[in-house]
């Protein structure tokens, strides 16, 4: 995957004035094509940004901050390359406003027509929007322990390894459509451009008629520690694996990526609409 753009540039020039030609898309197709699964399915969820240096000037020069959610549906074309969008925010710290809805606005004018698809913008208050920015926890049960009483050493891969995936059993008639719901907080891939590593947790609520093996699943998982892909395509990659492994008949994926330059990614895809999850942030964010 080759990706030119701000991003891999060694020194930026941090602009002081607003830049939206800064916002650098990346076409989604790009992680899809090396997926290689052809299923409209990796285009239901979205993609929450959430921006914790947010800040522009009131019409008395006086500096405001905020912290942003942006959220980019999963059908749209392109992605916005994250160093990218953390210069365009940066361009409207000396912007004048004289509303927050003023901002709010622009924001969205500028990341729609970056991605060409609709992004909700919400700005939130340091005093009184705290209840909306609340530490949460995934649900279901964390399977980061799921080797320690194996004697087997996890070898280091260099992409992920789908058959690691193993259901030892399938489910007696009493569970056909079983849901399973996990975590992991050992979620780790490199990003394609600087090779930087990405940290996450990763959350998945599947119903299958097949057992889910919490050992396999966390090989899995941690099949992706030296993979390069940006976090879009992580979570994707994960979703058509266990699609075409486990048959389901709902499937929930989603991760919450730590911040890089003030900003945190955390993708959602499902298999319905009505499946997707609200927006949160967790410990590490």
């Amino acid at each position: 995957m080759s990706i030119h753009g701000i991003l891999g540039e060694q020194t930026t020039d941090y602009p002081t004035e607003y830049s939206p030609e800064t916002l650098y898309p990346i076409a989604r197709s790009m992680g899809r094509d090396a997926i290689g699964w052809q299923d409209d399915k990796l285009e239901v969820g979205v993609d929450w940004w959430q921006a914790f240096e947010m800040s522009w000037l009131n019409t008395q020069g006086i500096s405001q901050v905020a912290i942003a959610r942006f959220g980019i549906p999963a059908s749209s074309p392109f992605i916005v390359e994250s160093k990218s969008l953390k210069l365009y925010l940066n361009s409207i710290n000396f912007t004048e406003f004289a509303d927050w809805s003023d901002v709010q606005t622009l924001i969205t004018k500028d990341l729609s027509a970056c991605v060409q698809a609709a992004v909700e913008v919400q700005l939130f208050s340091l005093e009184t929007d705290t209840p909306m920015l609340l530490i949460a926890q995934p649900n279901g049960v964390c399977i980061d322990e799921a080797l320690a009483n194996s004697s087997e050493r996890v070898a280091l891969t260099e992409h992920p390894d789908a058959s690691l995936l193993v259901s030892d059993s399938v489910g007696s008639e009493k569970e056909v459509g079983k849901i399973f719901s996990f975590y992991s907080n050992l979620l780790r891939s490199n990003c394609p451009v600087t090779n930087q590593p990405d940290w996450g947790t990763l959350a998945v609520s599947i119903t299958s008629n097949k057992e889910v093996d919490e050992a396999s699943m966390l090989r899995y998982i941690l099949s992706f520690r030296q993979h390069n892909g940006f976090h879009e395509q992580c979570v994707e990659q994960i979703f058509a694996d266990l699609s075409q492994y486990y048959q389901p008949s709902e499937l929930m994926v989603r991760a919450w990526y730590t911040r890089r330059g003030g900003i945190d990614i955390n993708p959602c895809r499902v298999s319905d609409i009505t499946l997707l999850p609200k927006p949160s942030r967790l410990i590490r964010q």
